[in-house]
């Protein structure tokens, strides 16, 4: 397993190497390959007679010396006299600069081209202020590009681009307003980082991730523990609030319950009153005091087995005798008489 792994890692240094060499031969080839020239093309013939095209300016020279620009549209010149010197097209100018190698702030190597957008905007500027503005613009570019990154890291690299498309814009026009040219902008199409940087820039991503995962898992599990902990306070408050509510509704429930059965047993004994006031009153107090007496003397020994009985419990006489004196009481109090303190006058006297 070492040596696989030794042979695996010489298979892909050499990998690395040939790519290296490989776009090391590019470039050279770039810089070496003559840059795109417009102006060499053929140039019209004065036949006294021209048309000029829309967006275009024909520079013209009479005797070797500038002369005029002959604007679109049917223009005039003197044969022999006048040549047509420079051809200068007004539209807007794509140019690809090529690619070049540039080191940022913190000393990473990068591969970087782009493109340019150009505009003629003298004509007289662009044919005698430089001799190849095409040319002389890319290499302007590419020096501002160096020169730009040089100030830069290589994570701002990435996050500015714009502001550093801007400013190659910017130090361009400065250069070339005296060639009658305008960098309208400037667009950075790749930028290719070593392979060893790229590995370190994804590791770096995928840690970033991890992290940034786990802290989103810390807040959802923190938002949850809180979720639950409001949840069960809520429902303790509640449940709380509901058993105060059954304690009040129960207190309520008892105290009317209550009241009631005072209400239902002071009513029992004012009949029981009245029933006692009326004829035979006392003998029917009697007869019921005699059946309740019998019953609860035949459930004695039922409970229990040891029993207290008083001395007489079998003189029911004297039991329904002592009733009849307490019920001859009741009647003589709530009679009109007995309330005088009349004896001789109460109904029940021969009980009394």
């Amino acid at each position: 397993m070492p040596g696989q792994n030794r042979s695996l890692w010489g298979a892909q240094e050499a990998a690395r190497a040939a790519e290296g060499q490989h776009s090391q031969q590019l470039k050279r080839a770039a810089r070496l390959a003559p840059a795109p020239c417009r102006w060499n093309s053929g140039l019209p013939v004065n036949i006294g007679v021209l048309f000029v095209p829309q967006q275009e300016a024909w520079v013209v020279e009479r005797m070797g010396k500038f002369h005029r620009i002959l604007e679109p549209g049917l223009n005039f010149l003197i044969p022999l006299l006048d040549r047509i010197r420079y051809v200068q097209s007004l539209k807007e100018i794509v140019i690809n600069v090529p690619e070049q190698s540039a080191v940022t702030l913190d000393n990473v190597t990068l591969q970087i081209d782009g493109v340019l957008y150009l505009r003629v905007m003298d004509p007289y500027k662009a044919s005698y202020g430089v001799e190849d503005p095409e040319y002389a613009v890319t290499q302007l570019a590419q020096t501002t590009m160096r020169s730009e990154l040089g100030k830069l890291s290589l994570d701002r690299v990435f996050r500015e681009r714009e502001s550093l498309n801007a400013s190659i814009v910017d130090a361009i026009n400065q250069a070339s307003d005296c060639w009658g040219i305008r960098c309208l902008r400037y667009e950075i199409k790749d930028i290719h980082v070593p392979p060893r940087v790229k590995e370190s820039m994804q590791m770096q991503v995928e840690a970033e991730r991890r992290k940034r995962a786990t802290v989103l898992e810390s807040e959802g599990t923190r938002e949850s523990a809180i979720n639950v902990a409001e949840g069960q306070k809520q429902a303790q408050i509640l449940a709380s609030e509901a058993e105060k509510a059954e304690q009040i509704n129960k207190a309520a429930g008892e105290a009317n319950a209550m009241l009631v059965k005072a209400r239902a047993k002071a009513e029992a004994i004012q009949l029981l009153a009245a029933a006692l006031a009326q004829q035979h009153g006392n003998a029917a107090a009697s007869l019921s005091v005699a059946e309740q007496y019998v019953n609860a003397f035949s459930k004695i020994a039922k409970d229990s087995n040891t029993v207290l009985l008083p001395a007489n419990t079998g003189d029911v006489t004297n039991m329904v005798a002592q009733v009849s004196v307490v019920s001859c009481v009741l009647g003589c109090i709530q009679s009109p008489v007995g309330s005088r303190g009349g004896r001789g006058l109460c109904p029940s006297a021969p009980l009394c």
